[in-house]
């Protein structure tokens, strides 16, 4: 039976890590960090991550603020919303969101943010800079699966992991930095042919594909990693990952639970990315 990787312990001491350093940020500089959130709509898993990332900013000692915005929100009235906070020395990071309603472009309100008050890390400068390994910002949700796999003090290098999922926000940065640990990886999506036996060779398997239980345990290899990024709502109410959880931690070596895997991980590293754009943006208006 797998051992559990918890998410949740490991982002508690990673938040009073950062706590710690905001502290000293307030110190040194008499002022908070802020963050700023715009939510437009009435989406309620997105007013639920709102309201989870103001309580863990109060926790922590930053400053929160919501901008609400109603559905019928325009793209102009938008924008202009982003161009506003871009221009506020008050405000440290910027994050919008997702899912937008269906008539915004998100990729041009995501472009609009200033990057550097990017803390989602979404803004194609900001991943044009991970790649290139200099980044000032790393994806929350990536980030935070590399440092669960990291506190568990795990050899990294030379093992092959299998991605599945291709997104901009989770798959294609986590890919990219689970390379740059010098593993061997490969990304699979919807036109992977023969997925479980491509599954099957993995040392660790990531699944970020929104579909809940789609991955099941005679797929894992034995002794393998198992990270479920994954968050959906079965019929009854209940919360379940990607990952068909007792089949596969009966053959796993080490599994994520979902809720209470990577879910705080990604707050933890949003709360570490705004600490981060403040002190840049401190530093930066001190040399001026």
């Amino acid at each position: 039976m797998a051992d559990i990787l918890d998410g949740k312990a490991i982002a508690e001491a990673l938040r009073q890590k950062t706590a710690a350093s905001v502290d000293q940020f307030k110190a040194l500089w008499n002022s908070t960090p802020c963050l700023a959130a715009v939510l437009v709509g009435d989406d309620p898993a997105s007013h639920v991550y709102v309201r989870n990332k103001e309580k863990a900013c109060k926790k922590t000692g930053i400053d929160s603020k919501v901008i609400r915005l109603p559905a019928d929100t325009t793209q102009e009235q938008l924008l202009a919303m982003v161009a506003g906070l871009n221009s506020d020395p008050s405000v440290n990071g910027i994050l919008v969101q997702l899912p937008l309603p269906k008539h915004l472009n998100a990729e041009q309100v995501v472009s609009a943010i200033a990057p550097s008050k990017d803390v989602d890390a979404f803004h194609p400068q900001t991943l044009g800079l991970m790649i290139r390994e200099r980044p000032l910002f790393l994806p929350c949700t990536p980030a935070g699966v590399v440092h669960m796999l990291e506190s568990a003090q795990l050899p990294l290098a030379g093992l092959e992991a299998v991605v599945l999922g291709r997104s901009l926000i989770v798959g294609r940065p986590l890919a990219l930095m689970l390379l740059q640990k010098n593993m061997t990886v490969t990304i699979c999506h919807s036109k992977t042919r023969s997925l479980p036996e491509v599954v099957r060779r993995a040392d660790l398997v990531v699944a970020a594909i929104g579909r809940a239980e789609y991955v099941k345990g005679d797929w894992i290899k034995p002794g393998a990693i198992v990270v479920d990024v994954g968050m959906n709502r079965r019929a009854d109410g209940t919360l379940c990952g990607d990952v068909e959880f007792d089949s596969a931690a009966a053959v796993a070596s080490l599994i994520t639970p979902v809720p209470g895997g990577v879910g705080p991980m990604t707050i933890a590293k949003l709360l570490e990315n705004v600490l981060v754009a403040a002190s840049h943006q401190r530093r930066s208006n001190s040399t001026v």
